[in-house]
């Protein structure tokens, strides 16, 4: 077996089974659209969603989605606007705006949709009366950063935006609105998507407020001034300017793990999903994931199927080096780390968009001879974790994986595929 080349198409086989062209159509299809209908749309696979529904979409159409720089796809009526992500840019709040204006002149006989995926929330970004883009910029920076989870990540940016957190729901009263999300969320929790534009929030300014001290994250003192002083709460549950949204759930992780799974099975490979909610300080995960494959290829007899473990999730980063990196590879590097050249085990772990944290990869393989490979080049990982510099690590070693932006998201996927000890490798 290549077992580069096995884990490699499981991760294909992960993000095809959350492809628009794939989960778009059928939804449609049971679907009745008559009058006008506007297209809305935010995240990484917006303008590719933009793209399908227009293909598929029989009837007058128009609208506007906002994507991330070098993630557009040509649209016919839907026109396509490229912004700053994971940081939010002008681009962005153009954007915002024009949705915003689109969505004030709605009639209740109009029909909206809204495509939603991850990213959105970086990308859809219109701060609230009072906050500037540049403290919504530093705040982003200073989350990013700290280790905080999506969801307190996105409990903040909601209070700071005036259409995040089901704000542009409540633009598009009185015309109905239904909304089609791929899930980049551990929980797959419509409300943290995006930061839920059309979804009612459960989270307050109080919330927002306790993530900012939990980390530590003391400026700009505008956005904690705006916070303990604002009023204009998000909508909550009962919102009657929400009645007529609809939110749906068209492609989530676990989708995703399925698919890998029934590959693997027709491969002659016992797959196993760990979970698909993974979350926690990815070297920390890596650790405890090590451990569970150790444990495993103890167990497995040697003439038995090798064994490969499923996950998805979405694991976080608290940076303390200067290095450059992602989620993914410092997951990778960890496992590296732990492993030391373990026979039998071998791994993958990447971002189901294309791109793992600010750089230009996926994310990492590794196998028994990558610590060997490190050690003969007088490269030392614990060093490079240290300064949480895995992409420059695995890019030394040869193990990225850059498959470019897929266009779709459903957060990470993780494979450790383990050979019975003392099978052939």
């Amino acid at each position: 077996m290549n077992h580069r080349k096995f884990l490699n198409s499981l991760f294909e086989v992960a993000v095809a089974k959350a492809q628009p062209k794939e989960c778009i159509p059928p939804f449609l299809n049971q679907r009745q659209f008559t009058g006008r209908t506007i297209v809305f749309g935010a995240g990484k696979a917006s303008a590719n969603m933009a793209q399908v529904v227009e293909k598929h979409f029989s009837g007058n159409i128009e609208g506007l989605v906002v994507t991330r720089y070098n993630h557009s796809v040509p649209c016919m009526n839907i026109d396509v606007l490229e912004a700053g992500h994971p940081v939010p840019d002008r681009n962005g709040m153009i954007a915002a705006s024009r949705m915003l204006k689109i969505a004030s002149g709605l009639k209740e006989n109009d029909k909206v949709i809204c495509l939603i995926s991850g990213g959105g929330s970086s990308l859809l970004s219109l701060p609230a009366p009072g906050i500037s883009l540049e403290h919504k910029q530093k705040i982003t920076s200073g989350l990013l950063k700290s280790g905080a989870t999506i969801h307190e990540i996105n409990s903040v940016r909601k209070h700071l935006s005036a259409i995040k957190g089901g704000r542009l729901g409540i633009a598009c009263y009185p015309a109905k609105l239904i909304t089609l999300a791929i899930s980049d969320v551990s929980g797959d929790d419509l409300g943290v998507i995006a930061s839920g534009p059309t979804v009612e929030d459960l989270t307050t300014f109080d919330d927002a407020i306790n993530v900012l001290k939990k980390y530590k994250i003391t400026k700009p003192i505008q956005v904690l001034d705006y916070l303990e002083n604002a009023t204009d709460e998000t909508p909550k549950p009962g919102d009657r300017k929400l009645k007529n949204v609809e939110n749906f759930l068209i492609a989530t992780a676990k989708q995703s793990l399925d698919a890998a799974a029934k590959f693997a099975e027709e491969a002659g490979v016992i797959p196993l999903i760990l979970s698909d909610r993974v979350e926690g300080e990815a070297r920390e995960v890596a650790k405890e994931q090590v451990l569970q494959a150790l444990e495993i290829q103890k167990q497995v007899k040697s003439d038995s199927k090798s064994v490969v473990l499923l996950s998805g999730g979405e694991t976080c980063v608290t940076v303390r080096g200067g290095g450059l990196g992602g989620p993914n590879t410092e997951y990778m590097l960890s496992m590296l780390v732990e492993l030391r050249g373990q026979d039998g085990i071998w791994a993958i772990s990447c971002d189901t968009d294309g791109i793992d944290g600010t750089g230009n990869n996926a994310g990492a393989f590794i196998g028994p001879e990558s610590f060997k490979l490190s050690d003969s080049l007088g490269l030392n990982p614990e060093k490079f974790l240290a300064n949480n510099d895995s992409y420059n690590f695995f890019s030394k070693i040869g193990a990225l994986v850059s498959p470019g932006p897929t266009l779709t998201n459903v957060n990470d996927f993780r494979a450790i595929l383990i050979m019975p000890s003392g099978q052939n490798q």
